[in-house]
This record gives structure tokens, C-alpha cells and sequence, in this order.
């Protein structure tokens, strides 16, 4: 178990294959060996800043090499990932701040200003400060700035803002190395929707990481290269799906990956066109944008062979056409941030495009009646339980939200995934429904809860209910159903919309408002979500 690290796999490979090119990103190449000395120093750096064992680093920054090299340097000084979208607002992160007690950050200079924001209540330590580009050769860089290729922001000096590249011009790759035990120190906390209106973080100590990182390895070895194939990713890293399939297919096999800062589709096609990717990572919306493409018979994408999906249901229409379109299936995987990778599509046989997978060896499940947890018959439809010897098991400082997601079967401590599925005769997991109070809006789950609790916050709103409304092309858009005191005047569903932008990333805002004058409740007065998302999909139906 002593080498059971993520960076420690990668420090394997490099040894193995130091001149294959590890990642490339806007064309720039990075080596095997050049990425770990870029670790090594960004490492070296964090040390000198005071980051030691145990601490939080945010890292809020979008695809990147320079994501990659902090993740790993963090890591590798015994330091705690705290990966998050780029386009969270400051009353977001400063929410995450707080909760994970976080002194150094790594931001891009586009949202540097919600950091100085935060910064202002919450003094960070350090701020460490970077471009999408740059790490890329400088003529690049002129080019993309003259042409306005190259989001860019203002950044103000201060003690403690410090640009990426000056720490690794400035520090050696000699990182020190703490003592690390892998069951029992954490390597990352990632933050996931609250039922209660906050975002909840998710601990994982390495071999959180690790055991599921290994269970697939095991099932891609004898289809993937070793040293020979190319991957492009295009999902964020920041979410764990993306992450561990970057690791897997790409860092454990000695691989080439091709990352893309934005998920642009004629720059997708044109760099699977150009390095002749094998593998691929998307979501649904991902693979309907490229067959719906105009110019998509342009490109020669005949490279790819293996293409995975996860993130949302894979409609059977998106499946029958990728088919067509490359001779090769869609291949599924599933999990979530509190259990990491659960199930694959073996490679070895056609997959079912209403199944998302086998169970991996690391996780175990039970399908359960929801309110007695009895286990349902073979076939039933159950709530999906999952339990691991590898997972933490609770959430960052949420006593009373573990205990709703967390339960005790036989000693044994199984996380509620609040999803309803049932088991195939192949052993297959078949996804049936999710609970209401999770909306996929593209790769990215939506707590209603949380949206609500902004809504409600409008000095108008009296109560409000958000709910998913089924859209193809994206999975669910998100609509908010709100009641307004009796005496709000002038209010009207752009103010609301607006307000909810000023205070959520993009991707949680409401895309639609609708005024009622009171919402379903129980008995015991709880909001019927479930009744209104009912509702929606009988609309949708006509």
C-alpha cells in the first residue's frame, strides 16, 4: 500500500516512457519528463508558501496544463485538492472558502476579481495566478492576444497574488516528502449540491482515488495502448468523471492527451482529425452537437474507437446515430462525486445503450425499497445503495446531511445515490428515474435546494420550487416556480433570473420563472417537488 498514490503511478510512467508526450494543449507538446519537473517545482513553491500537510488548496482554473500540474504538485506535498468550476460567482466560492478553511488559491486572471472579492473578507495567504495560455510559447500567445483569441483579465498587485509561471521559473524540483498514508489522509474534497441549500464537499483520501483508477485499468488492459494511444478530453477536470478518465486511459498508460480549454466543436473535431484520438469522454449533449454539426463531413474522425458517455441518460437516438456515423457504440460509465466511478461498459461485448455498466470490483451495491431498505427482487426497480472500503463516508462538516445520505446495513455504511435503478440479467445497471432533487443540466448536477434558497432570498419571494423540465438537447433545463408576497409590485421573471445570475455559476440559473399562487406540501409541510416535476413532464407531453 506504500505507493499507492496517484502521483506515484505517474512518477512510474515518466520513468517508463519519459519522451512520450503526456498532454498537448493549443499545440503546445509537454513530455512525460518536462510535466513532472513543472510538478516537482510547482511544488517546491507551494512548500515555500506555507502549504503543508493536510492543508486546502482551491484550484479554480479550467482545463489546462496548469491545472494538471497543481493538482499533482498538491497532492504530492501531502496538501488537499479542492478542485471547483471557474465560473463560480465570489458569494459561491467564498461559501467553499469558509467551509474548507482554504488560505491558497490558484485562479485565471478572468475571475480574478470574485478572488480579490473573497480576498477582502477571507485574506488568503497566497493567490496564485494564471492565463489559459500561459504556458504556451510566446509567439502563440502574441497571436492569440492580437486576435483576441485569448481571454484575458485585470489583475492588481499585492503581497500575496503571485503568477504561476514566476513559481516555476523561480523554485527547484525538489518537493519534499511527507509521510502520507493513503486509507487515511485525504487527497481532495470536491463539492457537490446540498439538500439544504448548500453546496456539500466530498473527502477522498487517495486510495479513494486509486482503488477505482485500478479497477478500470484492469478492464481496459488489452484494449488500450500502452504508450501508443491518444485520449482527447474535453469534459472539465475539475469534475471527478473527467478526472479519472484523464488519469486512466491517458497519465496511467503512459498516453498522449489532447485537452481542450473549451469545448468548441470544430476545434474538437479538428484536433481528433489531426492526432487520430482512440478514446473520447463526453456527454450526451457533447455527442449531439457533433452529429449535428454543419460541417462535420469535413473532418475525418475515423480514429475514434472507444467513446464514452456519462454525466446524463444516453439517449437511444444519440446512440443509433454515433453508430452509424463511426461504426463504433457509445460506451457508458456512471458514478458520482461521493462514491467516484461505479460502473463501465465492458469492452469486450456490444453494450446496451439502456445500461450504464457492470459494477466495478472496488464497490458494492444493494437495490433497496426506498423507505423500508429491504432489497428489492433481481430486476425491480430500487433505490441504488454503494459502499466501498475505500470511501470516507461522510461530508465535509454536514453531520446532519451525512446522516441523510449516509446509512448503516450490517456494519457496513452504504451512500444513498438517490438514484432509481434496477439490475439486467447481464448484471448491467439500468437507470430508471433520479430524485427531484437533482437536475443534470448538461455534465453538471443541480441542487435544486440550492437554487431555491437564492430565489427565496429575493426580498419578494415567499416560497419557490425548482425543478428540471426535460430537454433533449442539454437533459433538463432549470425552471423556478415561485410565490410573491402579497404586497411585491414591479417584480417579473427577468428581475428574478438576473438576480439568481449575480449570485450562482451560469449553469445554475433559472432559465424560465413561472408565478403561482402556492406550491403542493405535505402534511408536515414539505415541498412536493416531485408533484411539480410530475407536472412539467405531462406539459412536455402535451
Amino acid at each position: 500500500m506504500k505507493d499507492e498514490y496517484t502521483f506515484t503511478k505517474f512518477e512510474k510512467i515518466v520513468e517508463k516512457y519519459p519522451e512520450n508526450i503526456s498532454i498537448v494543449f493549443l499545440g503546445k507538446k509537454f513530455t512525460y519528463k518536462k510535466l513532472q519537473e513543472l510538478i516537482n517545482r510547482f511544488a517546491t513553491g507551494l512548500t515555500d508558501f506555507g502549504v503543508t500537510k493536510g492543508d486546502r488548496v482551491i484550484l479554480f482554473i479550467g482545463n489546462s496544463p496548469q491545472w494538471i500540474i497543481a493538482n499533482f504538485a498538491i497532492q504530492k506535498i501531502g496538501a488537499v485538492v479542492v478542485p471547483v468550476s471557474p465560473i463560480y460567482t465570489s458569494q459561491e466560492l467564498k461559501y467553499m472558502v469558509n467551509d474548507a478553511e482554504v488560505k491558497t488559491i490558484i485562479c485565471n486572471d478572468t475571475n480574478f476579481g470574485y478572488v480579490k472579492a473573497v480576498d477582502k473578507e477571507c485574506r488568503f495567504n497566497k493567490i496564485i495566478v494564471t492565463n489559459v495560455a500561459e504556458l504556451l510559447p510566446g509567439w502563440k500567445k502574441y497571436i492569440g492576444l492580437l486576435f483576441d483569441k485569448i481571454p484575458r483579465g485585470s489583475v492588481s498587485k499585492d503581497s500575496n497574488v503571485v503568477m504561476f509561471g514566476d513559481v516555476l521559473k523561480k523554485y527547484s524540483p525538489t518537493p519534499p516528502k511527507p509521510d502520507i498514508n493513503p486509507l487515511k489522509d485525504l487527497s481532495h474534497i470536491m463539492y457537490t449540491g446540498g439538500t439544504t441549500g448548500f453546496p456539500k464537499g466530498v473527502p477522498g483520501t487517495h486510495m479513494s482515488e486509486v482503488s477505482y483508477v485500478n479497477d478500470v485499468m484492469n478492464l481496459f488492459d488489452g484494449f488500450i495502448g500502452k504508450g501508443s494511444d491518444t485520449i482527447i478530453m474535453i469534459n472539465p477536470l475539475f469534475h471527478i468523471m473527467a478526472k479519472g478518465f484523464f488519469i486512466i486511459t491517458g497519465l496511467n498508460f503512459g498516453n498522449r492527451t489532447v485537452l481542450m480549454p473549451f469545448p468548441h466543436i470544430d476545434a474538437v473535431l479538428k484536433e481528433i482529425e489531426r492526432y487520430k484520438a482512440k478514446w473520447m469522454l463526453g456527454v450526451p449533449a457533447l455527442y449531439r452537437m457533433i452529429l449535428e454539426n454543419d460541417r462535420l463531413e469535413q473532418y475525418n474522425i475515423n480514429s475514434l474507437q472507444y467513446c464514452y458517455c456519462g454525466g446524463d441518460v444516453l439517449p437511444d437516438e444519440i446512440f443509433r446515430r454515433w453508430r452509424e456515423l463511426t461504426g463504433n457504440p457509445i460506451y457508458q460509465v456512471y458514478g458520482s462525486t461521493e462514491v467516484g466511478h461505479l460502473t463501465y461498459s465492458r469492452l469486450d461485448r456490444m453494450p446496451n445503450a439502456k445500461t450504464v455498466g457492470s459494477v466495478i470490483p472496488s464497490r458494492k451495491i444493494k437495490i433497496v425499497d426506498e423507505t423500508t431498505l429491504e432489497e428489492v427482487k433481481k430486476g425491480d426497480v430500487g433505490e441504488l445503495l454503494v459502499t466501498s472500503p475505500f470511501l470516507v463516508n461522510r461530508y465535509w462538516n454536514k453531520p446532519e446531511e451525512t446522516k441523510k445520505s449516509y446509512i448503516k446495513i450490517n456494519e457496513e455504511t452504504y451512500y444513498r445515490m438517490g438514484d432509481f435503478v434496477k439490475l439486467t440479467e447481464d448484471n448491467e445497471i439500468q437507470f430508471v428515474e433520479r430524485t427531484a432533487d437533482i437536475i443534470k443540466y448538461k455534465a453538471y448536477r443541480v441542487s435544486a435546494s440550492e437554487v431555491e434558497a437564492v430565489l427565496q432570498d429575493h426580498p419578494t419571494v415567499v416560497a419557490a420550487c425548482v425543478v428540471g423540465v426535460p430537454d433533449e438537447r442539454v437533459g433538463e433545463r432549470i425552471k423556478g416556480i415561485v410565490v410573491l408576497k402579497e404586497d411585491a409590485k414591479g417584480v417579473d421573471a427577468k428581475e428574478l433570473i438576473k438576480w439568481c445570475s449575480q449570485k450562482l455559476a451560469p449553469y445554475k440559473v433559472p432559465k424560465y420563472i413561472e408565478f403561482r399562487d402556492m406550491l403542493p406540501k405535505s402534511k408536515v409541510g414539505k415541498l412536493l417537488r416531485r408533484e411539480i416535476r410530475d407536472e412539467e413532464k405531462r406539459k412536455e407531453k402535451g
